[in-house]
């Protein structure tokens, strides 16, 4: 029996979280894998304590975003998957485009917006003219912290833009291309090592164009070609993840472009829409990966 830590929020109590911690611990119970759960919340007060025996598990599954208490535990030599650098570049989507970017790897035009401090705002708009200029209208602004498509917004004109840019003032934000093809629909390709294992076409709910099932859309199981999954998988080996939920977008000449990358994608729906059992092959890749 090979003994590990699933990490989770301790504040985070929906019974959509609970049931993938439930799911994972039951697909390592049925391959020799005891996961025990442990909450950021305690393991973060048991670091406090420098004489701490860690009981050193072969592996921890960090399915959180506390990138603070990942870097902590990897410095008494834990091994995460996936490991603190990985999930705080998901987590951060000017940080993934830039690393993306960087790696020439194909995306919408993206321009971060420019920092300011939330007490002084922005005191010349030339950057959001040019901005326009470059990536055009429609365009889609984007909080870089969110999750669900909570903080993704279609501004069409550039009064909106500024108004929109005046309230997040401070805060860490992108302007990206609205790729007209791709409007109301994704591919989500699932990731784990080296293979996409599965994917599905999700397509928004009548008059939203973003395509998260959270917000009412639908799903039907998707066949990747080479090119969709050689990209995927490639983001995932730039970004350090061991797995990860791939959004791509298809523009006018089918090219696949990356949208976003979750570090810890929710699985249920890939599995209702697909069959495919997202735990049982992380369990499968960490068994691999520690052996």
């Amino acid at each position: 029996m090979i003994d590990g830590w699933l990490i989770i929020n301790a504040f985070l109590n929906a019974e959509k979280f609970s049931q993938l911690y439930d799911w994972l611990v039951l697909a390592g119970s049925s391959l020799g894998v005891r996961l025990k759960v442990k909450t950021n919340s305690e393991l973060m007060i048991e670091l406090q304590d420098d004489s701490m025996e860690m009981g050193h598990p072969a592996f921890a599954i960090f399915w959180d975003k506390d990138i603070r208490l990942a870097e902590l535990l990897e410095q008494r030599g834990l091994r995460l998957f996936n490991c603190a650098r990985a999930i705080e570049l998901c987590d951060d989507k000017s940080k993934t485009y830039t690393s993306l970017f960087a790696a020439g790897l194909p995306l919408p035009r993206t321009m971060i917006v420019p920092m300011t401090y939330n007490n002084v705002g922005y005191t010349s708009y030339e950057f959001l003219y040019s901005a326009v200029t470059q990536i055009g209208l429609p365009l889609i602004a984007k909080e870089a912290i969110g999750s669900f498509g909570q903080q993704v917004n279609l501004i069409d004109n550039v009064d909106d833009l500024r108004t929109w840019l005046e309230k997040h003032a401070g805060e860490s934000l992108l302007l990206q291309q609205y790729v007209e093809a791709a409007a109301g629909s994704d591919l989500r390709l699932q990731v784990v090592g080296d293979e996409v294992i599965g994917a599905m076409r999700r397509t928004a709910a009548i008059g939203d164009f973003r395509a998260n099932l959270t917000l009412g859309g639908s799903m039907q199981k998707w066949i990747p070609d080479k090119k969709q999954t050689d990209v995927a998988v490639a983001a995932c080996k730039v970004l350090g993840l061991d797995f990860a939920g791939v959004d791509l977008l298809l523009d006018a000449d089918d090219k696949p472009l990356i949208c976003e990358v979750n570090s810890n994608a929710h699985f249920k729906t890939l599995f209702d829409c697909t069959g495919v059992d997202t735990a049982d092959a992380i369990i499968k890749y960490i068994i691999r990966c520690i052996k």
